[in-house]
Formats: structure tokens, sequence, C-alpha cells
């Protein structure tokens, strides 16, 4: 204390004085425990209750990597998630695995170049999502709203045509994943082809393009997806992507003459 402005070397004197003492002190209990307790046996039983108590979590951690090991959930190289985590295995160790973290705002699913130090004791506690394991395509879709006065069925069409360009070719490797996967998991799919649904919605008909993507081109088929669209809809005249508008509609002059629309036919004037 009388150096106060050599603060390194204050710390290091505090600190090993702090562990001699602790070191001392056990000794000394330690004395006190076998004298009282009537032997070794009774010592070495509170002695490993108490260390099974402090290191819980190393211990969890020791019996998830053995069951990593053992049921391989995942493995290195593997796109996995696990609470709120999402990245690919890189590196698997005694107690933690590690994770180059993906994900971003738009949720695409592109690296963020973070690194992840998961606990191996989660794969007890909590679901791991596997991307890209026994089954290593994903299902994506794509949802396109058309206005009710389009060519909808133009327009599903055109869609089906975007899906085979883009995604068709993947089908078959699919199915022979789909064989292999089945092998040691109940996977069954009917239909691994891309296909478009159709519903309506508030501003108009949605066409959705469902179609299976490898996890890691997410984006980038995505994107492919979108520029065929809309390279299609610029040259046709009969569909309009619909957008939240505001109108005005009167029954008596569009609507149709069951309900009250204006009447048709010969007597219409």
């Amino acid at each position: 204390q009388r150096a106060p402005d050599d603060s390194r070397r204050i710390y290091r004197w505090r600190k090993g004085t702090t562990y001699v003492a602790t070191a001392v002190l056990t000794v000394g209990m330690i004395s006190i425990w076998l004298s009282e307790a009537g032997g070794l046996g009774t010592f070495l039983g509170l002695l490993t209750a108490g260390v099974a108590i402090a290191l819980k979590d190393p211990l969890v951690g020791l019996a998830g990597w053995a069951f990593i090991l053992w049921r391989r959930p995942f493995s290195t190289g593997d796109r996995v998630s696990i609470r709120h985590h999402t990245g690919d295995v890189i590196d698997q160790r005694v107690f933690q695995f590690t994770l180059l973290e993906v994900g971003t705002v738009t949720g695409a699913g592109q690296s963020t170049g973070r690194i992840i130090h998961v606990p191996n004791g989660w794969v007890f506690t909590d679901s791991v999502l596997n991307h890209t394991g026994a089954f290593a395509y994903v299902w994506r879709e794509v949802a396109c709203v058309v206005t009710f006065e389009s060519d909808w069925r133009a327009a599903k069409a055109m869609l089906e045509e975007v899906a085979q360009e883009t995604a068709g070719h993947l089908s078959e490797d699919a199915e022979r994943t789909l064989r292999r996967a089945a092998r040691e998991y109940f996977i069954f799919y009917s239909k691994l082809t891309p296909v478009v649904y159709t519903t309506v919605v508030g501003e108009g008909v949605q066409l959705t393009l469902r179609y299976l993507v490898e996890p890691r081109r997410v984006r980038g088929s995505e994107q492919d997806v979108w520029e065929a669209i809309l390279d299609r809809l610029a040259v046709r005249d009969d569909v309009d992507l619909a957008y939240p508008t505001t109108r005005t509609y009167r029954n008596e002059l569009e609507g149709k003459p069951g309900t009250g629309g204006p009447p048709q036919g010969p007597d219409a004037r």
C-alpha cells in the first residue's frame, strides 16, 4: 500500500494472499471433517456430493457432448437453430459447440460473421432444429398478390412456369435424399415438385408458390423467383400486382343484376 501508483503489483499481492488463505483454510477444514466424520469414506462421500453440485453445469455439458456423439442430432457443417440462435456448426468440443451465426433483419439466413459458443447441455433442455440434416432441403413459400381485375388463371400459370425454371430441377435430387432419410426417420411427402396455391386476401387474389430449396440458397432463390415474375409482368397487360388501396364501389353501377346491379341483356337500357 506504500506504492499506491503500482496498482498492478497490489492486485497480484491481493490475489496471491487470497489463494494462500483459501488453501490453508481448506486444509484445516479437511482435518476437522476427517476427525469428526469418523472415516475417509464419509469424507469422500461429502466431497463427491459437493463437487457434483458445484460442477453441475460442466457435468451436464460433458453428458451433452456424449449425447451429441452418440445420437448425432447434428454434426460439423450442419446449420442448426437452438433457442434464439441460428448458425453453421464450425466446432464441437467437450463442453460446448460453436456456431457461425446466420440471420439478418430480413430473415434471409445470411452470415453475420459472429461466433456463438453454445453449452452442450442445451441439447437436453431445448429443441434443436437441424436445417441440413437427413433431408437437406426446406420448403420456401413466395406469395404474389394480383388484383381482382387481373386474369388470375394466367398469373397462376405464369408462376408455375417460373417455379419449374428456378426449382424444378431439385425435385429429383430431393426424392433421392428423401429415400435415404426415410431409412432413419418416418418422413413422407406425397409431392416434391413446386406447386402454386390460390387464396383470396383483402387486396386481391394471392398466389403462393411453394418449392424446395437448399437452406443456404434461400435468399438467392427468392431473388431469382421475383426477378422472373417481374420480368414476365412487365410484358403483360392483363395482370397487375395488388397493394393496399382505397376505392369507391357503387353496387347499382358495378354489381351483378341479381344483387341490385345494373340490368344486362336485351332489356338493359
